[in-house]
């Protein structure tokens, strides 16, 4: 989601005067030069996060969320990750200083919040954060999240089945990880005797304060060399230029009222009970307007959202249509407002269990569903809908320490006005993300993977095709805990038009024997010998699948990604097996026939 792209530079006449902190006039030159200062800043914490991270779901899968924020904390630089994990940051960093108060936040102070009702993530998202000052006065903050591995929740690896909140693990309500520069070893100790893997949860919160050190002296080097009220009034231009840019944006699209619907495949505890998000977005000539009124209410089980993370997720669907092309500000969401019933599925308040967060994977394509009614040439059709994770756990008999690694799987997008959905990417919610390579699971792990690669004619039909999903094939070598996150597989990806839906994501449990088992999101434990196969899900189609040009059918049979039965039975065409040539005379009887 975030790049810098540098035809995008900011015309600072146009906001000059209008700053809510700073007092100067700072010229367009050296506004573009703080900006890329502070971009160059955000990914330098990126880079340094990674080299001292523990855990391989941060420095391989690249699942953090890094920002620099100004003095309210709003962002104004950060580095690509998880997509929702910044603007999430916004929302815990604002709670914090509501809670602890800015005037008691000392130069050299590190905070860690993870009480999820602020911190906008469950408690294994903890965000560290530092403030940013400058001759006694906070000027900004710097933060980080990530995934860290285990801070005492009821289960280890992941919890999906907890009722309340008092079962998800240790919470931290912006407390002081360093005070004036020293370590709190209370803190530090509380979490090394709770966590059941103390070192490298340890490791990957330090690695966390690093990057926010990082970003507190890059940001105080770039105010002692401008001045501390020439950054304040650049990172305010910065911010009324991306709201600037967003409005010009929103002022092309159709104005509307449009309605969808989509569910969660349970929440966890009550496993017949599909969880209903409902979305009635609202377009006018100011603002976009999200309305989660009428999704499910009374849910029991751990998908409910804290309402920073539906903000987030909401915020990543009104960025791709806006801004794209330029790097995340708070600005960018001025003209974005999120309505949700506290409570509700979409809005968790205490002591409501949020641990699985997919509601809030799922929920963006919802909000792109209701859109695609109104402006079916400006979005996609459903992406395989899910960031299909599996975990592995247990004693690795190679060492005989405890081991735990996960990984995220690839989606097909789904298809659009101009042209297929990519085939086998990281799902919407993560585009800053990996996947884990096969020889870091197989090096670090008793798994061994068997097999991984597209899985053909699972793309949707259309005129243009759906991206096709992909399988992933472990076998566990050693009596082991495979946890599988996954929780669109009872519905399928929605099509556009005359589209059909994709292949929805699915996990087998030992296929081809007689305790094979399709499911989705479980906790499940393994025998050595045992197998089991994540098959994602790939996206809906666009528009008439017999109106496809037949060379480009043709063009995914050679490449493995249609079938050549399937050419003949969903899009009319006879390819030769052989050559991959188009009998174009029978393709057009076909055609004529499936047509009448």
């Amino acid at each position: 989601m975030t790049q810098t792209v540098e035809n995008q530079s900011i015309d600072s006449s146009s906001v000059a005067g209008h700053s809510s902190r700073g007092t100067s006039t700072v010229d367009a030159i050296t506004v573009e030069i703080i900006r890329h200062g502070l971009l160059a800043a955000a990914e330098e914490m990126a880079r340094n996060l990674c080299r001292t991270a523990y855990n391989t779901v941060v420095y391989e899968i690249h699942d953090y969320g890094i920002g620099i924020h100004d003095a309210h904390g709003d962002v104004v630089a950060d580095a690509p990750g998880i997509a929702v994990f910044t603007r999430g940051n916004d929302h815990g960093i604002k709670r914090a200083v509501e809670f602890v108060g800015a005037a008691h936040m000392k130069p050299g102070d590190v905070f860690l919040l993870n009480f999820p009702y602020w911190s906008s993530a469950h408690t294994l998202d903890p965000l560290v954060f530092a403030p940013i000052h400058s001759d006694g006065d906070i000027i900004g903050f710097a933060s980080c999240r990530v995934h860290v591995l285990d801070l005492k929740q009821k289960d280890a690896g992941y919890v999906l089945d907890s009722t309340d909140m008092s079962q998800e693990g240790l919470f931290f309500p912006a407390v002081r990880l360093y005070q004036e520069g020293k370590p709190n070893d209370d803190i530090i100790n509380v979490i090394r005797f709770n966590s059941r893997f103390p070192e490298r949860t340890l490791g990957d919160l330090q690695a966390q304060v690093s990057a926010c050190v990082t970003g507190v002296r890059r940001t105080q080097e770039i105010a002692e060399k401008y001045g501390v009220d020439t950054l304040s009034t650049a990172m305010d231009i910065i911010n009324d230029h991306g709201e600037k840019l967003a409005r010009i944006a929103l002022a092309a699209l159709p104005n509307g009222t449009w309605t969808a619907e989509d569910f969660v495949d349970s929440d966890g505890v009550d496993l017949d009970r599909m969880i209903k998000m409902k979305a009635t977005v609202t377009i006018t000539d100011d603002e976009m307007i999200i309305d989660w009124t009428g999704s499910d209410e009374n849910v029991r089980g751990p998908i409910n959202l804290p309402v920073g993370n539906t903000e987030a997720f909401c915020s990543l669907i009104f960025k791709s249509l806006t801004t794209p092309d330029t790097p995340v500000v708070a600005g960018n969401f001025r003209p974005m407002r999120v309505i949700t019933v506290p409570g509700s599925v979409m809005h968790a308040v205490p002591p409501m269990p949020t641990f699985t967060l997919w509601t809030g994977l799922l929920g963006g394509e919802v909000v792109l569903k209701a859109l695609a009614q109104g402006m079916p040439d400006r979005v996609p059709a459903s992406s395989g809908g899910d960031v299909c994770s599996m975990m592995g756990l247990g004693v690795n008999p190679r060492n005989g320490q405890d081991w735990l690694e996960a990984t995220n799987e690839a989606v097909g997008f789904g298809a659009h006005a101009g042209g297929d959905g990519a085939d086998g990417i990281m799902h919407l919610t993560e585009p800053g993300c990996r996947n884990n390579p096969v020889e870091v699971l197989e090096t670090k792990s008793p798994m061994h993977i068997e097999s991984y690669g597209y899985r053909p004619d699972t793309g949707g039909p259309g005129k243009h095709r759906g991206g096709v999903g992909v399988g992933r094939s472990y076998r566990f070598t050693a009596p082991s805990v495979g946890i599988c996150i996954v929780y669109k597989t009872k519905t399928k990806p929605w099509p556009i038009g005359e589209g059909e839906p994709g292949d929805n994501n699915h996990i087998v449990l030992n296929p081809g024997t007689d305790r094979e088992k399709v499911q989705g999101g479980s906790y499940n434990y393994l025998a050595a010998g045992d197998v089991l196969v994540n098959n994602t899900g790939g996206g809906g189609g666009y528009g008439n699948p017999l109106e496809r040009d037949p060379a480009a059918v043709a063009v995914d049979v050679r490449n493995g990604l249609v079938s050549v039965e399937a050419a003949l039975a969903r899009y009319g065409v006879i390819v030769d097996p052989q050559s991959f040539e188009v009998d174009r005379a029978a393709t057009d009887a076909s055609r004529a026939n499936m047509g009448s």
